[in-house]
C-alpha cells in the first residue's frame, strides 16, 4: 500500500509499506478521508517525536477485514475511528482525566512503524483497545463528515469543562477550523459568542456559525462590545484557540471575577509565558486547559454531526489526494484567506 511517511523535520514522503496485519480482535480499515490536525503538523515541523511514523488521526473509511473475535462490526461497514481509548480503571480515569491515562497515550491505530494514527495511508489497523471508539457512518453521510468526529469531540470535551449557563457571554479567540467549531457548538448550547480573528472573511464565517458579535483583537470596539453584551460585568469565559500569549492577556483583562480562560492551542512544550497570578488568586479567574478527545462523548458527537444539527461540511475547504499529503500539511500549517479544514481524501 501507499503511505505518507514522516522521515524527519518537514519531511513527509510517499512510500510503499506492507498492508497491516490484524489480530483476532482487530479491524483493517481502508482509509477514505483523514483530516490534517495541528498536533500532527507540530510533530512534523518541530520533530517532537522520532521518525519514521505515519500520522493522521481524524480518520474514516470502510472495514475490509474483521478479526474472528470482533463483535458489532462487519466487512463493508463505513466507520469513523477514534485513536485513543483510556483503560477506564487507573487513577487518572477514575478522575475522568482520560487524556492522562497511560493506555490513552498509547495510540491504538497504525499503518506501520510506531503507532501514530496512520490515516495518511491506504489502510490502517485498528487495535482492540480502540474498538469502543469506532462509530458507524450512516448511509446518507459522507466519509468527510466521519473524519470530523474527532476534532468536534475535542471541542465538545473542552466546552464541558467550562462552567456555563445559557446566555453567558464567551469570547472565542481565533476563528480557524477549531475556533469555528467552538463558536458553533457554543451557539447550539445557547451561549452568546464574541468571535475574534485577524481575517475579515473568518469573522464573516463566525457570524454564520452563530457568533453574536465579531471583532479583530486588540481594538476598542471589542472592549465596548463586551461591556455592552455583559452590562459591564465582563466575559464569563474565553476560549483561546490560537497559540498567542497576547490573546490570553487580553482575555484575562476582559474576564469577570470568577470567570474562566480555557487554553486549547498552547500545545508546544518548553515555551514560557508571563501571567499575573493575582488574577487567579484574588479575582478567582480560572486558567485551565483541555487536550484531545473523550470517547465517552463519541455518540453525542455522532448525533450532532450525522443528524446535521452541526453541519460540518462548510468547514471543509480543501481536499488533497494521498500522494499530495505534504502539500495538505503545508496548506494547513500556513492557511490562506480561503482555507479552513484540509482533508486528505482517497474517495476519488
Amino acid at each position: 500500500m501507499q503511505a505518507a511517511v514522516y522521515r524527519g523535520v518537514n519531511e513527509v514522503r510517499i512510500e510503499e509499506l506492507p498492508v497491516p496485519r490484524i489480530g483476532q480482535r482487530e479491524l483493517l480499515v481502508r482509509v477514505a478521508s483523514c483530516g490534517v490536525c495541528p498536533t500532527d503538523i507540530k510533530k512534523i515541523h518541530y520533530g517532537t517525536v522520532p521518525p519514521p511514523r505515519v500520522f493522521g488521526h481524524e480518520t474514516s473509511g470502510t472495514i475490509v477485514k474483521a478479526g474472528g473475535h470482533v463483535e458489532g462490526f462487519s466487512v463493508g461497514d463505513r466507520v469513523g475511528l477514534h485513536h485513543h481509548i483510556p483503560c477506564g480503571t487507573c487513577h487518572a480515569c477514575r478522575h475522568a482525566a482520560f487524556a492522562q491515562c497511560a493506555q490513552y497515550k498509547r495510540t491504538g491505530i497504525t499503518a506501520g512503524f510506531e503507532p501514530a494514527g496512520g490515516g495518511y495511508a491506504e489502510y490502517v489497523r485498528v487495535m482492540h483497545s480502540c474498538l469502543p471508539g469506532v462509530v458507524k457512518i450512516p448511509r446518507r453521510n459522507s466519509f468527510s463528515e466521519g473524519a470530523m468526529l474527532e476534532p468536534v469531540n475535542t471541542v465538545l470535551k473542552a466546552i464541558r469543562r467550562l462552567n456555563l449557563i445559557k446566555r453567558d457571554v464567551v469570547m472565542v479567540c481565533g476563528q480557524g477550523p477549531i475556533g469555528l467549531i467552538f463558536t458553533r457548538l457554543l451557539y447550539l448550547f445557547g451561549i452568546r459568542v464574541i468571535a475574534t480573528d485577524l481575517m475579515p472573511k473568518r469573522l464573516q464565517l463566525a457570524t454564520k456559525m452563530g457568533a453574536k458579535s465579531t471583532s479583530k483583537p486588540g481594538q476598542k470596539k471589542l472592549a465596548n462590545e463586551i461591556d455592552r453584551m455583559t452590562r459591564g460585568r465582563g466575559l464569563d469565559a474565553a476560549v483561546i484557540a490560537v497559540p498567542i500569549d497576547a490573546a490570553v492577556e487580553e482575555a484575562s483583562r476582559m474576564l469577570r471575577g470568577g470567570g474562566q480562560i480555557l487554553l486549547f492551542a498552547h500545545t508546544r512544550r518548553g515555551t514560557m509565558s508571563e501571567i499575573d497570578l493575582s488574577n487567579v488568586c484574588v479575582d478567582e479567574k480560572d486558567l485551565m486547559g483541555s487536550y484531545s478527545a473523550d470517547f465517552t462523548l463519541q455518540q453525542e458527537v455522532a448525533r450532532l454531526i450525522f443528524r446535521r444539527q452541526f453541519d460540518v461540511r462548510p468547514l471543509i475547504t480543501h481536499r488533497f489526494p494521498l500522494s499530495e499529503t505534504a502539500r495538505a500539511v503545508e496548506l494547513a500549517s500556513s492557511p490562506t484567506v480561503d482555507s479552513l479544514k484540509v482533508i486528505v481524501d482517497q474517495t476519488a
